[in-house]
């Protein structure tokens, strides 16, 4: 039968049990007319584990495992569209051999400010790089007959009271920043679901939103697929009935409460709404089965936890991984010759993947970067570790999961890097541990030292933003200490979004950037370090020197309070930089290579850009080449990303390479925002 045909056979009741949570993460299916429930996953970096149908409690099976990819920042790191499909194909492969018929991802929220909790799980500062990574993510999950949700719709930017805050922009800088990537996984990229956001858009909430849902979404882009709530980011019956919204999800058991369940019913049984509104929600939703092949028996099965996956996983984590300092090429590190090697960081041996807030999974393994380092080195090498810091001590698990009190005090708060009245307890551990890394890097039988640090998923987290950018644990004062003592240690950041390095990183020589790279993450970093893989990672986001060069904090407000008002307008990221003349620590597009490239010859044609790009060194390495729309703003030229194009070169090759781009130029190219090599 046709979807009209099934919805004619519906009862009320069967359309209501179709628009809501039945099980935290499922609808209701009809048995009687042989319709299945849909099936939903969190799952930016994997698919995750199973909870119990009614209760935030893992299932607890050995059949949950998966792969951990990447999270979106690092995949935006390759600059490579190619990786951004196979993590999408990887991810919707995996869902279906799980049984999902939707996997809640990808995020697309523009990184505003780097303390978002969040920032992890999205790809970019710019509107731009974000959807041309989006997009083949987005087909690459639908290709398994699986459905993507690209989430959160929109100007969802912070996690602080995000259940409530009302965002205030100008129309013009939303639909310029914060759109164009949703726009593109509507209609590019076909995504046949988008989530909602939690936030409150000019007085409505976005779940409710008659502006976003039906005036951009239904009438603007023609969108006819499926839209979800987010978990809890539904308020009213009548608003949400009448609205665009289609499936209304929460975090609470009492799913005939929701409000298009059972109060929903009960308006439209006594005239209050019409219950054509119900039959054009519930039309979309057969509409997406059909898509999803789940009628015809055709529909792909799906596996999980494939050798290809994890190659998958560790070619996006190799490309990932940005390169940002390497004064007197003091990397690669040469293998030859080593004999002792000392790892100092608490990140060098964290596990990642079991945190973070819905991005948590069950990964099969995690390679830490100890792990890889060790592996990589043999036996011949001894390789010692110190802790160096340590984390906050967690207190004993309650047994209540983070998510049944998710919806509480507005769903968010801005932290204080971890550090709370345990602080004093740890004093006298963090100190002991600072002397002995002290201790051991004073000693001269250690050929290398390398420290690994950073942040994790205390701090990059859903449900809380950072206070600052500074690095908790003592970080600064440790890392400069232990530079003192070894000049040429090599420094490793492993993060989700950018941290002060201001008290150090002109002291350090090298230095080396890892956003959180899945489960093949250590393996990834080793191959780098030691030049098995030369890096190619570029910086999808501005590196700050401090949270205060942020145009969210300088000219708007972050995280505000009732209100967040998004003063800096288009100025996002670069574009701030760019139009004010500051000097971030390390500019949008930076990522250095073991080789060296020339450019030379840029010729423009009606929307494309070309030039010649040499490796004029003595290495193999891919470039990312980078196109910038030079734009008048007032007094100044101001430079936007319009193209970019990765290029594999051998030593002494040349490409011509070309470029497709949006705008009508005059263009500039170069390897980074501020490193242009052509006019």
């Amino acid at each position: 039968m046709e979807p009209k045909e099934i919805l004619e056979k519906l009862t009320l009741e069967e359309k209501i049990g179709m628009i809501h949570g039945a099980e935290l993460f499922a609808t209701a299916g009809v048995k009687r007319l042989n319709i299945p429930p849909l099936i939903m996953s969190d799952g930016p970096m994997g698919v995750r584990n199973e909870f119990e149908p009614a209760n935030w409690k893992p299932i607890g099976l050995t059949d949950d495992y998966v792969t951990y990819l990447p999270c979106n920042s690092a995949l935006a790191a390759t600059w490579n569209r190619k990786l951004a499909c196979d993590t999408g194909s990887v991810l919707g492969e995996e869902a279906r051999g799980r049984g999902k018929d939707i996997i809640l991802a990808p995020g697309v929220n523009i990184k505003r400010s780097p303390l978002c909790g969040r920032n992890f799980e999205y790809f970019s500062e710019d509107p731009y790089l974000t959807k041309e990574m989006a997009v083949p993510y987005i087909q690459g999950v639908q290709s398994f007959d699986v459905a993507a949700c690209v989430k959160h719709f929109a100007a969802n930017n912070q996690e602080t009271e995000r259940l409530n805050v009302e965002v205030e922009i100008e129309e013009k800088a939303l639909r310029e920043i914060y759109l164009p990537a949703f726009y593109d996984a509507v209609k590019k990229a076909g995504s046949y679901t988008i989530m909602g956001a939690y936030n409150r858009l000019y007085g409505e909430h976005c779940c409710e939103s008659d502006f976003l849902l039906n005036k951009i979404l239904r009438e603007e882009w023609q969108y006819d697929g499926v839209v979800i709530s987010d978990w809890g980011g539904v308020h009213d019956t009548k608003k949400a009935a009448n609205s665009q919204l289609d499936i209304e999800m929460s975090v609470t058991y009492d799913f005939d409460n929701y409000c298009m369940a059972e109060p929903l019913k009960e308006k439209v049984e006594s005239g209050e709404i019409e219950e054509s509104v119900i039959d054009e929600k519930v039309l979309r939703i057969l509409h997406l089965m059909k898509k999803l092949h789940m009628f015809d028996g055709r529909r792909k099965t799906g596996v999980y936890n494939t050798p290809g996956h994890r190659k998958a996983a560790l070619h996006v984590a190799r490309e990932s991984i940005v390169l940002l300092k390497n004064n007197d090429q003091a990397l690669p590190l040469k293998k030859e010759g080593l004999k002792k090697v000392l790892i100092i960081g608490e990140n060098a041996q964290c596990i990642h993947s079991n945190g973070g807030g819905s991005a948590e999974i069950k990964a099969l393994y995690e390679i830490s970067p100890l792990m890889g380092i060790k592996t990589h080195l043999g036996g011949n090498v001894k390789v010692d570790y110190a802790f160096g810091y340590c984390r906050e001590e967690k207190e004993e698990e309650s047994g209540q999961n983070w998510q049944e009190t998710s919806l509480q005090n507005g769903g968010g708060f801005t932290g204080k890097n971890g550090e709370t009245s345990q602080e004093a307890v740890l004093l006298e551990k963090r100190k002991a541990l600072k002397e002995e890394a002290l201790k051991l890097a004073g000693d001269k039988s250690y050929d290398k030292v390398i420290f690994v640090g950073g942040l994790n998923h205390d701090h990059d987290t859903e449900g809380n933003d950072r206070a600052d950018m500074t690095l908790p644990y003592g970080q600064d004062e440790l890392i400069t200490q232990l530079l003192k003592i070894r000049p040429d240690m090599i420094v490793v950041m492993i993060a989700g979004s950018s941290v002060d390095m201001t008290a150090w990183e002109k002291k350090s020589p090298t230095l080396v950037w890892s956003y959180y790279a899945g489960m093949e993450g250590g393996n990834a970093l080793a191959d780098v370090l030691f030049g098995d893989v030369n890096p190619s990672g570029k910086l999808p986001e501005t590196f700050y020197k401090n949270h205060l060069d942020c145009s969210a904090h300088a000219l708007g407000e972050f995280p505000g309070g009732k209100t967040v008002a998004y003063k800096e307008g288009k100025y996002v990221g670069y574009r701030y930089h760019e139009k004010y003349h500051m000097e971030p620590l390390f500019s949008f597009g930076h990522g250095l290579s073991y080789t060296s490239f020339a450019y030379r010859k840029m010729s423009v044609k009606p929307g494309m850009v070309s030039c010649y790009v040499k490796n004029t060194g003595k290495m193999p390495g891919s470039e990312t080449v980078q196109v910038y729309q030079l734009l008048q703003d007032g007094a100044d030229v101001v430079k936007e990303l319009k193209g970019f194009e990765k290029v594999y070169l051998n030593p002494g090759e040349e490409k011509r390479v070309e470029i497709n781009v949006e705008g009508t130029g005059p263009y500039t190219v170069g390897s980074s925002l501020l490193d242009i090599r052509l006019h």
